[in-house]
Formats: structure tokens, C-alpha cells, sequence
């Protein structure tokens, strides 16, 4: 029988979370349980939380005493999931809400798809624009989220893409049996690109319908902790990049990666956050060392797929975001 676990990460979002929570208790599922993980929230915070929990016996609370990040986090969920025979786990953000058919509508596509994980429509909250519609992993090794700033009326057809969003996507518990966890080495910050892409090299699909319909308060945890997105992103996109790009990729891809993050290294500096993105680099070498390089060699050796299917998956673009090395590529390619 298909049973699921809904599991939602808090981190001093009390707030947020006991939002996010009522609004997946009105949904129409069956066979579903709700478990938060609290990532070493503060007392106050936690006490707030489970006041809330009181009267609410069904709802599952897991405790982490330490901020584990958003990879720990959610693997806490996870490993409960699998523990208590739970078909499929569904991670959802806490300062996100969703719609009444959300998680119906992602188990009635995984059955229909065949897909491993499957991703929704996530809506900006408050806003006339979408968040994501999955993630995309570019040629240049910089990944981001697909149709981030279209307008509702622009929402793409449902479909296979290359990742799901970690905030608002469904997944079954046997893909983690096999490829493992997210990454803890992420922290947070394209851990969910990084599942994706090892699901995708193990040989499993993963699949966007529009039908589900979720909405998302962007940033508003990472704006608690000052620099953490540029330290984040700084560690986590050469360890993304060494882990999962094929042989045959490493070349072509690593030289437009080598261009795009010294580029984005010097307008960190621009912008007064150079501490953070030295920091993050720092970061990277060390977990290229003592974990990135060993995971590699696993990974590729339990590839499935070839090269070629990879590369075709691939944005051959860079993220609509680049504007700078956008109009460097213009000035040396006149593309």
C-alpha cells in the first residue's frame, strides 16, 4: 500500500512552520503523515512549536539537538521514513503552503511517469511570478531553478526535466535506499540539484507536472544568516561539479566553469561579500579532499547512462541570471 511521509524542516520558523503545516493538514491525501524535523531550534522556538503540537498527536516531531543544515535536516526525515516502511517521502519547506491537491496530484503523476521524484509548480507567495518548475544543470556547471520569475501564465507543460526542487517535491524512499541521501557536505544549497543529478547518472527519471501547485516564501531563511548564500554557493558548486559531471564532461564543462566562477569570485568582491565567496572557496578545497573526490569515484562507477544522454539533459546556456558573463561571452564569441 502507498503510504507517505511529509516531512518539513524547521530552523527557528516557528511562524512560518505552523503555517506551512495547516495548510498540508487540509489537503486531500490518504495515507499520509506530517513529520517536522527541528534542526536545533532555540528554546523559545521550539517551545512555541510544540505548544502548537499539543493537541496534534499525529503529527510526528524529530528532533536534531544541532542545526544540521537543510541536507542533515531532511535526512533525519528520510531515515525515519525508510525505518517506518514508508513508500514515499515528500520534503517540503516550511515557509511554503500548499494547495489541497498537492500531494495528490504528485503521487497520481509518479504512478502515471514512472519517475523516481517528482516535482511541482512552486509559486512565488504574494507574488504574480513562479519560483520553479524543477532545476536545471547548465553546461557552464551553474545550476537554477526553471521558469524562476515567469509569470503564471507562462507555466510550462508537465514533463521530464533534469532536477527537482529539495523544497516541494515527492520522492520514493527505495531511490534513496540505492543512490544514498542528500549530501551533508551541502548544507544547504543545491543538495537537491546534487540528488538529481546522482539519480539521473543511476539511470532514474525525474518529472515537473503543473498540477501541483505549491507556494513559496523565497529567501526566508537564508536571510537570517548574513553572507550564507554566497558562502553556500561558493563551497557547494565545484563539489556539485566534481561529484557528478562524467569523464567526458569534465574538460568542456570544467574550462566555462573555471571562467564563470572566478567571474562571479571578483563580483562578490564588487559587492562587498569577497570574505565569504574566499571563505566558501576554502570550504570547497577541503571537502574536494576529504570527501568530494572518494563520492566521485562511487558514483561514476554505478553510472547507468551514457555521456551522451547527460550532455543532452544539460541547459546549453548559462542561467538567465548571468548577466555579466553573458556580456563577456558576448564581447569574445559576439553570441
Amino acid at each position: 500500500m502507498t503510504s507517505s511521509l511529509i516531512v518539513v524542516l524547521n530552523w527557528n520558523g516557528t511562524d512560518d512552520t505552523i503555517e506551512c503545516v495547516s495548510s498540508l493538514r487540509a489537503m486531500h491525501a490518504e495515507n499520509t503523515s506530517i513529520a517536522i524535523v527541528d534542526n536545533g531550534s532555540s528554546k523559545k522556538q521550539l517551545s512555541q512549536l510544540k505548544a502548537f503540537l499539543k493537541n496534534q498527536p499525529e503529527i510526528i516531531l524529530l528532533e536534531n539537538p544541532t542545526n544540521k543544515g537543510f541536507a542533515g535536516g531532511v535526512n533525519t526525515g528520510i531515515t525515519y521514513a525508510i525505518e517506518n516502511d514508508f513508500s514515499h517521502v515528500a520534503l517540503f519547506n516550511n515557509d511554503a503552503t500548499a494547495d489541497k491537491n498537492w500531494l495528490k496530484e504528485l503521487l497520481a503523476t509518479m504512478q502515471s511517469s514512472k519517475a523516481m521524484a517528482v516535482t511541482g509548480l512552486l509559486r512565488h507567495a504574494g507574488k504574480n511570478s513562479i519560483d520553479s518548475t524543477g532545476d536545471f544543470y547548465t553546461t557552464w556547471a551553474l545550476p537554477f531553478p526553471r521558469s524562476r520569475g515567469l509569470k503564471p501564465t507562462q507555466t510550462p507543460k508537465s514533463g521530464f526535466v533534469f532536477g527537482a526542487t529539495g523544497g516541494a517535491t515527492l520522492y520514493k524512499t527505495e531511490l534513496f535506499k540505492e543512490i544514498g541521501f542528500f549530501d551533508e557536505s551541502f548544507f544547504a544549497y543545491y543538495e537537491d540539484v546534487d540528488i538529481s543529478f546522482r539519480a539521473q547518472l543511476a539511470g532514474h527519471k525525474v518529472y515537473y507536472t503543473n498540477t501541483a501547485v505549491a507556494y513559496h516564501k523565497q529567501g526566508a531563511t537564508s536571510k537570517k544568516i548574513p553572507g550564507f548564500t554566497v558562502y553556500q554557493t561558493f563551497k557547494n558548486l565545484p563539489l556539485l561539479y566534481t561529484k557528478n559531471v562524467p569523464a567526458g564532461l569534465l574538460i568542456p564543462i570544467g574550462l566555462k566553469f573555471f571562467v564563470a566562477y572566478w567571474l562571479m569570485f571578483g563580483n562578490a568582491i564588487k559587492n562587498g561579500t569577497g570574505w565569504y565567496a574566499l571563505k566558501g572557496w576554502l570550504a570547497s578545497v577541503w571537502y574536494f579532499f576529504t570527501s568530494a573526490i572518494w563520492k566521485r569515484f562511487t558514483i561514476q562507477a554505478n553510472k547507468k547512462v551514457s555521456t551522451s544522454y547527460i550532455k543532452s539533459i544539460l541547459h546549453a546556456d548559462l542561467p538567465p541570471d548571468q548577466t555579466g558573463l553573458r556580456a563577456l561571452r558576448k564581447r569574445l564569441t559576439g553570441k
